[in-house]
């Protein structure tokens, strides 16, 4: 965060005097970074409790917003948007690359066998909507025209009166269940290459996976995922002799060109939504299809993170926020076919007929209300149970830091009552915090990278 004001002076002084400016700087370390955190004010006691009488005993620890050197609890926003809040963000991506790691190459209570399980790297595409302009680099766009990378027309209509706004907004809306469609097919696909019926299968294999969702620049949805292929009880059984990554990306390609939702009938036009015909299917820790090279696990999980934490307004320039009303457009400068999207779904959102889609709460994600990453309960750990090791960590380092002894928490034991009250009082930084939280960013080192530790 760069300091673009100056420290105010008095209140500078007044928390030094006071001797709460050290207290104030680790309670904003604490924040890793967020530079909009939840403000909550309240309490939280722990008391030992009695099981056999039910008595609760004395107090074992109590924090009070009142006690803290910045008068609330302060935590951490969460946003996995880069647009909203870098350091949330980032500790998202991280968080991610070691859930997809884990699911590749064990670890974090996923055995280390799943090595030798058939794995393939997919990428699902969406149909086309109207010719678009593509092609970055030598070979010329069908406008005739070089572009160079990041030109802003990549991805915009070549005519967009007969661009088909209308379907490409519907399709996104539609992405999540085509997926569900899909994971339903790919099982049959793969009981019928194995020679099972499809109750028979969950007692011989069971198929884990990990997707993102991912934003092109013509806005449209399509998704990267890791599907994998393990015995009945997922990644801690290994998988039966038939299984191979050629039975599992034969399955997928036949399972992605039998997924279709049916959608809406709109002007006596029924709408019906299939994968785009550009389905790619990778072998991991095979050559690569397109140079060669061994696609590793490592390079898969860095590349599904590097996408979990960016939304339609990293690859379109469309908003990162909910539109209240449609007139806020008039006042932001957005690209016209990231406008001319969001105005599309904001109309269609007021048919009685699609209000189930609920286009306008969603229409600065031109349509898409699915989540963004997505796994089987058996792929690997959770984001839950990371950001938990992660507190718990932060815990104990800070107990150190005061010179207190370390010890588990047991907030969570049963002979443990925690009682707790809080309420929101705001959210974001006082314009002191804001430049202490700068000059703790500017002195905190190098930035981690994606074989950091995940806490």
């Amino acid at each position: 965060m760069p300091r673009t004001n100056p420290a105010p002076p008095a209140e500078l002084g007044n928390l030094a005097a006071s001797g709460t400016l050290p207290g104030i700087l680790r309670q904003l370390s604490g924040l890793g970074g967020c530079t909009n955190p939840v403000r909550l004010a309240g309490h939280r006691t722990e008391h030992r409790l009695d099981t056999a009488t039910g008595e609760i005993g004395p107090t074992l620890r109590r924090l009070d917003s009142n006690d803290l050197p910045a008068g609330d609890l302060l935590v951490r926003c969460g946003n996995r948007r880069t647009t909203r809040c870098p350091a949330c963000a980032e500790t998202y991506r991280r968080d991610t690359f070691h859930l997809i790691t884990a699911g590749l190459r064990g670890g974090k209570g996923t055995p280390e066998t799943v090595t030798t399980h058939p794995r393939v790297f997919a990428t699902f595409t969406a149909p086309s909507f109207g010719p678009v302009h593509n092609r970055p680099g030598t070979r010329p766009c069908r406008c005739g025209r070089h572009h160079i990378p990041d030109d802003s027309a990549l991805g915009t209509p070549l005519n967009p009166d007969r661009y088909d706004y209308e379907a490409a907004v519907l399709w996104n809306a539609h992405a999540g269940m085509l997926w569900r469609r899909f994971t339903i097919h790919l099982g049959r696909e793969i009981a019928k290459r194995a020679g099972l019926t499809q109750r028979e299968l969950p007692e011989r294999a069971r198929v884990s996976f990990a997707k993102v969702a991912e934003y092109q620049k013509r806005g449209a949805v399509h998704f990267h995922a890791v599907i994998r292929l393990d015995g009945p009880a997922g990644g801690e059984t290994a998988p039966p002799h038939w299984a191979s990554a050629e039975l599992l990306t034969d399955a997928i390609r036949a399972a992605a060109t039998r997924a279709v939702v049916t959608g809406p009938i709109l002007d006596g036009h029924t709408h019906t939504f299939a994968f785009g015909p550009q389905l790619d299917t990778r072998t991991i820790h095979a050559p690569d299809f397109n140079d060669g090279q061994t696609l590793t696990d490592r390079a898969v999980a860095a590349y599904i993170a590097k996408y979990a934490t960016k939304g339609a307004e990293t690859a379109t320039g469309t908003l990162d926020r909910r539109l209240r009303f449609v007139a806020e457009l008039a006042t932001m400068n957005l690209p016209a076919h990231a406008e001319r999207l969001i105005r599309t779904a904001w109309a269609l959102g007021a048919r009685k007929d699609l209000e189930h889609l609920r286009l306008r709460a969603w229409a600065h994600m031109l349509g898409f209300r699915g989540h963004f990453s997505t796994k089987t309960r058996r792929y690997s750990t959770t984001l839950g149970t990371l950001r938990t090791a992660r507190a718990e960590w932060r815990r104990l380092q800070t107990a150190i830091q005061r010179g207190e002894e370390p010890r588990p928490d047991d907030s969570n034991d049963e002979t443990t009552l925690v009682l707790a009250h809080w309420t929101y009082s705001g959210t974001g930084l006082t314009p002191t915090e804001q430049w202490l939280s700068a000059s703790l960013a500017d002195t905190s080192g190098a930035p981690a990278t994606e074989g950091g530790n995940a806490r």
